[in-house]
């Protein structure tokens, strides 16, 4: 059951109207924040995916003591308080050393789904560290998931992270028209392939430029240049999504599909048709019009034929 919060002025009012459902709904912002030990490997992960999410993005620069598997209230507090519904959340212990948890809420008061990412810091390399041109601020970027971990029918781990990162880098969806120009950098997330059933598939975060260059053709020849951050996570713990609320989120507005009715349709032209369908009618009853040449000789039915002789020899006399 959703709560319903009722606005106390008008200026609630037009907050919690802003917040509402839509039926082309806000761009996604991201929030991201940290908790009370975060290693400085997991800080610069934080400060790239911040810079690579902007306009779109919160950072939070203080200390929270959170724990998102066993206490996420203080996460939806944050979410609700600043209307972002990513969350990525940075933290560091002995146990659980540079991780990352990437969560979404939904109806402003409850965790969707969540899961944990181990950052690998021997591969791991920061956004400055490489010296490369990079992207406009603003701009959507072409994902790749490469990996037959990314494919699988029942919802896992990594088709819980597929969702979350699409949904992170997708930008403004506002509109179906894509510019061409636009298409300056890719976000390539591949996962090796599984070596048994107790041991995850690592997973390799890479953003590249595209650099087009002459071909001596129509079409110009593209080239990938690495633009940082480059990043290497393990799978640790996940949360799967309620399949009630699940099943609430992805439901869809019919609102602007045009009603189907029954027995009418448009043809090519633009005319409206309909059909009408009735019973079997009786047609012996049926009144029709008379006409006299239609009618037949009072005599034909006589045996005699004289009389109708004598009457047209009459006429011709008259």
């Amino acid at each position: 059951m959703l709560r319903e919060i009722k606005p106390k002025n008008a200026r609630s009012k037009r907050a919690l109207e802003k917040k509402a459902p839509k039926i082309v709904e806000n761009p996604k912002s991201t929030l991201f924040l940290r908790g009370t030990t975060c290693s400085q490997i997991v800080q610069d992960a934080l400060a790239d995916l911040h810079s690579l999410r902007q306009p779109l993005a919160k950072k939070f620069s203080k200390k929270n003591d959170i724990h998102p598997f066993e206490d996420p209230s203080s996460l939806v507090f944050f979410s609700e308080k600043n209307d972002t519904s990513l969350l990525v959340f940075g933290s560091s212990s002995k146990k659980r050393p540079n991780t990352l948890t990437l969560a979404r809420t939904f109806a402003s008061n409850q965790i969707l789904d969540m899961i944990e990412l181990h950052i690998i810091p021997e591969t791991f390399r920061t956004l400055s560290q490489f010296k490369s041109r990079k992207f406009a601020v603003g701009l959507r970027p072409m994902m790749l998931f490469s990996g037959t971990a990314w494919d699988s029918p029942v919802a896992n781990e990594y088709t819980i992270l597929k969702s979350i990162l699409i949904d992170m880098f997708k930008g403004n969806t506002g509109s179906d028209k894509i510019d061409v120009e636009g298409l300056q950098y890719m976000v390539s997330v591949a996962a090796n392939e599984p070596a048994g059933d107790d041991v995850k598939p690592t997973v390799h975060l890479r953003l590249y430029l595209l650099d087009t260059k002459r071909s001596g053709q129509r079409l110009p020849r593209i080239e990938l240049e690495e633009m940082g951050p480059r990043i290497d996570f393990r799978i640790g713990r996940s949360q799967q999504p309620d399949e009630a609320a699940w099943k609430e989120a992805m439901k869809k507005p019919r609102v602007g599909e045009e009603k189907t009715k029954k027995n009418i349709s448009t043809d090519i032209m633009g005319d409206k048709i309909g059909r009408i369908h009735i019973g079997k009618q009786d047609l012996s009853d049926l009144q029709t019009r008379k006409m006299k040449g239609l009618k037949r000789n009072r005599d034909l039915d006589g045996s005699n034929g004289t009389t109708a002789v004598d009457e047209t020899q009459k006429r011709q006399k008259k």
